[in-house]
């Protein structure tokens, strides 16, 4: 284990023996870092804090803080961060409340540039990114592989979709199904996140259905349970497809058009 001198590190703290904590670096009680993690110079992670394998977390992030709601009064809540996570400079990420469970998760593989910020009780899926200055206010969930460009912020209880693209400094008020683009203030929907499905591994046929189902949810003058009568009357309800369709049909907030 390296821990530098100045670093303080609290005696209840359990740090893998091969993670590193920089100088300065705080690490108060109740925190469990995994293995090959890296805490970089004066970054802050609070109590109550897990992190998964591999995650770096660089200069002067704050992982853990209490979460920025008035209905929280100290009760005991958690963060949780994946495996091979990055939370770059000035990153902010707090810890969940009884209102959400208790507890705030960051998935694998996610990468969250200088000056994000993920409230309480959000959820990430794996691999997503957000560029700088994006913020989730409380309880958003975002499925896999999601992109938000810089300085878009997604109000609280939203749901965005697995690999959706949200355009930068876009404002997002209503949920944002899966497959699509984003962007505008208040966002609309752009068609397909093509490029990013191509890129993801998603082959011509699937795309194609998937691309069916938007136009007809979204491209005729049809209400939703229309549109979804229609699109498995005349797509391949393959999963894809139905998972686009569900997202739809269960959305709480309302879907972005």
């Amino acid at each position: 284990m390296s821990i530098h001198p100045t670093a303080i590190v609290d005696p209840e703290a359990v740090i893998a023996e091969d993670a590193e904590v920089g100088p300065f670096a705080i690490i108060e009680s109740d925190v469990n870092i995994g293995s090959g993690c890296k805490i970089g110079a004066h970054a802050m992670v609070h109590k109550y804090v897990k992190i998964g394998s591999d995650c770096v977390v660089y200069p002067y992030a704050s992982v853990g803080a209490a979460p920025q709601d008035l209905k929280f009064h100290g009760e005991k809540s958690w963060l949780k961060i994946g495996k091979n996570t990055v939370i770059r400079e000035f990153a902010t990420v707090h810890r969940g409340t009884e209102a959400g469970g208790g507890i705030t998760e960051v998935g694998d593989d996610n990468f969250l540039m200088a000056y994000t910020h993920v409230a309480h009780d959000c959820r990430t899926g794996r691999g997503v990114i957000m560029s700088n200055n994006a913020t989730l206010a409380g309880h958003v969930i975002t499925g896999d592989y999601v992109i938000l460009g810089g300085f878009v912020a997604i109000h609280q209880f939203v749901h965005i979709g697995s690999y959706a693209y949200v355009g930068g400094k876009s404002a997002v008020v209503k949920d944002i199904p899966p497959y699509v683009r984003a962007s505008g203030d208040r966002a609309v929907l752009h068609g397909l996140n093509s490029i990013g499905l191509q890129r993801q591994g998603f082959d011509e046929k699937t795309i194609k259905s998937i691309k069916r189902a938007y136009r007809i949810m979204f491209r005729f003058d049809l209400t939703v349970k229309q549109a979804v009568e229609r699109i498995k009357a005349e797509v391949d309800m393959i999963p894809e497809v139905a998972g686009f369709v569900s997202f739809i049909e269960n959305s709480d907030r309302g879907i972005t058009r």
